[in-house]
């Protein structure tokens, strides 16, 4: 089977627009997370959100006409997708039909849904936009993003909640490694700060009230009560290993193994006990080759809510085993870039990446009331130097889904 490489980087965040200000931004703990100004929340029990600000599509390779054609959330995917694309070289060096696309949203074009249907209660079934389907589904970031760099191999967004740009990374990998294709665009997106997305996550208490974005969003904290809703997209182009290597192209990382597992237990709350994200990560682990003695960093989940940050410690320990786990180093940027859902396991998958090539772990920001129940290394406040030769990005969905990669140092 043969070896995948990661040789473009894009992404879209509440912390930066490009991979390098995004890195910077974790690097020197910098928190994206700050007053909702989307809409009026007078109404609202939570007040902030982790919004990206002064995004413009013009300045992302899109025409205007263009970007207005789509969602907020395919804008994004674009925009990533341009900068993955730039940043790889690989136009030109792969036939069309080798190309993959794996591109998807946790959501879609929530936004889109809630203007037409706006439109539909107050001005009737005629004034809803032709565009309206187009703009909506999922897999128009997908769509798009083939239409624009002629990818003609397999086009297949995955939707799996907050584990969508994982599995679309993981999947599109096994495309490659299988030989079903030769290079692959893959990532998520998530453009979902708005009216509706906040009440309904806010009325299942997903998200946290607190009003002080230094106290929102806080991964494995005493005090966590919640996920900050966050937006943006993240993109990255998988290229078969020795084809990366004869171009001269940058390889940040290569993706070395793959867990995806079910915990078939509730539709939002994890296995109490961690078992399903626990194997996942035996999976991704068993397929890198890993023998228990390299240098191992994990970037968590972390969402801050109460259940899962107890449950991926268990996970991680019962994967590991107490001795290692203890001697691994984990951390989550959640509370850099709140919850990016569809597109939040493309985001991590990505610091996981530049921390492998920098040599740098990007911190657990605002940690500063461990919960003894999360009693591992999380890299509290500050960057830390740390060669790591391998690196696991662990997403864990709504509706049970487990997703790991693995990463090796190159």
């Amino acid at each position: 089977m043969k070896r995948v490489a990661v040789t473009g980087i894009g992404i879209i965040s509440p912390i930066g627009q490009s991979a390098q200000d995004f890195w910077q931004a974790l690097l020197r703990g910098d928190c994206g997370i700050g007053p909702l100004t989307r809409f009026d929340v007078s109404a609202y029990k939570v007040k902030l959100a982790a919004e990206v600000k002064g995004f413009d599509p013009t300045k992302h390779g899109m025409e205007a006409a263009e970007a207005r054609r789509m969602d907020l959330f395919a804008q994004y995917a674009m925009a990533a997708a341009n900068q993955a694309m730039e940043d790889s070289g690989l136009m030109g060096t792969v036939p069309a039909e080798r190309l993959a696309v794996n591109v998807s949203s946790g959501i879609g074009g929530i936004e889109t849904f809630f203007r037409e249907s706006e439109k539909l209660l107050t001005r009737g079934p005629g004034r809803v936009s032709p565009l309206c389907i187009p703009m909506m589904i999922g897999n128009m970031a997908a769509g798009n993003i083939a239409i624009r760099y002629g990818a003609k191999g397999p086009c297949v967004p995955v939707v799996t909640a907050c584990a969508t740009s994982t599995h679309a990374i993981g999947e599109a990998y096994r495309l490659i490694r299988h030989g079903y294709a030769d290079a692959a665009i893959a990532g998520g997106s998530e453009a979902s700060v708005n009216p509706i997305a906040i009440a309904g996550f806010t009325n299942c208490m997903a998200l946290s009230e607190q009003p002080d974005p230094m106290r929102a969003s806080l991964p494995f904290d005493t005090r966590r009560a919640g996920f900050v809703l966050g937006e943006g997209a993240a993109v990255v182009v998988l290229e078969e290993y020795e084809h990366a290597r004869a171009r001269g192209a940058h390889i940040y990382a290569e993706v070395a193994g793959y867990g995806a597992t079910c915990d078939a237990f509730h539709i939002t709350a994890p296995d109490p006990e961690g078992m399903g994200a626990a194997r996942a990560i035996q999976l991704a682990l068993e397929e890198a080759g890993d023998d228990g003695s390299q240098p191992l960093y994990i970037n968590a989940h972390g969402t801050g809510t109460p259940l899962n940050d107890k449950t991926e410690t268990l996970a991680i320990k019962h994967a590991l085993g107490e001795a290692r786990a203890r001697l691994t180093p984990v951390s989550s940027i959640k509370g850099a870039t709140g919850h990016m859902l569809g597109a939040a396991g493309g985001a991590e998958g990505v610091a996981t990446m530049l921390a492998l090539d920098a040599g740098m772990l990007p911190p657990t920001i605002h940690l500063d009331e461990p919960d003894p129940e999360c009693d591992l290394d999380y890299v509290p406040h500050t960057a830390r130097a740390y060669q790591a030769q391998l690196a696991l990005s662990t997403s864990l969905g709504f509706g049970g889904h487990n997703g790991v990669l693995a990463f090796r140092r190159v």
